[in-house]
């Protein structure tokens, strides 16, 4: 049976920059296995294969694949499926839910000067996990010295919105370029997100390439081998916690915009809503634009 699928780079308005995304159409009837092999066959950072929902009041679920293994959910997946699904049905706007392993995600699609932007709510508020490991031996793993590491009150911490990160603040841009994953190292003192995934390493700098962005971030997926992640929804989920917790945003609404990919020559740009009541995070929401590239047909 022939399955369409679509290619978008998220976290972008333009081709080949950004994080790319495949989303795989029509996959009732698929199995976890065949999912998880047209993911591998992909071999982008994730897959998302589109599905009936659950709750008819629903758009659509869908569940998202790494090459190795299943997502209870991800940034740009989430962002680039909302506005393809958005675009298939020609909707310049329009509010829906996503089912993902996470639970529901409620999503807002707009259209503005040509280019589609997508934001959803964060199922699940950032929450402090216990982190084990010496910063500066975090700081070693990442080939950085003790004074390169934490920046006004910012210190190393950990993380999840639903997906485990380590945030790691560095001195700045200079620093946050040459950094580079030993990966065994980290593998040694690295809190794991799972039986087969240790945590990625979050890094950040208040000091940014564009003016109007509020942090600049690099995210480096450990494996054998590592990669760097160009845009890292999630991540910035994630980052929430540590903004509220360090930065103490006051009362309101907060939009930061997040630059990342730039040294690996895919420019991103992610942004970040915090509703903030009583100093407590209350809600906080991640959006980006996204551009299909290309579509085709999986011949299976």
């Amino acid at each position: 049976m022939a399955r369409s699928y679509l290619l978008y780079d998220v976290f972008t308005t333009e081709r080949l920059a950004g994080n790319p995304l495949a989303v795989v159409l029509d996959c009732k009837g698929l199995d976890d296995a065949a999912m998880q092999a047209i993911a591998r066959e992909f071999n982008l950072s994730e897959t998302v294969f589109v599905l009936p929902p659950e709750n008819p009041k629903h758009r659509n679920r869908i569940r998202i694949f790494t090459p190795d293994y299943e997502m209870p959910f991800a940034g740009h997946p989430t962002v680039g499926s909302a506005i393809a699904l958005a675009e298939l049905k020609g909707e310049a706007a329009g509010v829906f839910v996503l089912e993902e392993n996470i639970g529901p995600v409620r999503c807002a699609v707009s259209t503005h000067d040509g280019a589609t932007f997508a934001e959803f709510d964060l199922a699940r508020l950032p929450e402090r996990l216990e982190l084990k490991a010496d910063p500066e031996a975090i700081g070693a793993a990442l080939g950085l010295g003790p004074h390169e590491i934490g920046f006004e009150n910012h210190r190393v911490s950990f993380w999840s919105a639903g997906v485990p990160y380590v945030t790691i603040p560095v001195a700045g841009l200079d620093v946050a370029e040459r950094i580079s994953l030993d990966n065994q190292a980290w593998s040694e003192l690295a809190p794991r997100k799972s039986d087969w995934a240790f945590a990625g390493p979050y890094v950040y700098c208040r000091e940014t390439v564009h003016h109007d962005s509020a942090f600049h971030a690099r995210m480096i997926v450990p494996g054998s081998p590592s990669y760097e992640d160009p845009a890292t929804g999630s991540a910035a989920a994630a980052f929430a916690g540590a903004i509220m917790h360090f930065d103490g945003p006051t009362d309101g609404i907060s939009q930061l915009w997040i630059e990342q990919g730039l040294e690996m020559g895919r420019p991103s740009r992610i942004r970040l809503e915090l509703n903030v009541d009583g100093a407590k995070l209350t809600s906080a929401r991640i959006g980006g634009h996204a551009v299909k590239v290309a579509e085709g047909r999986l011949m299976l």
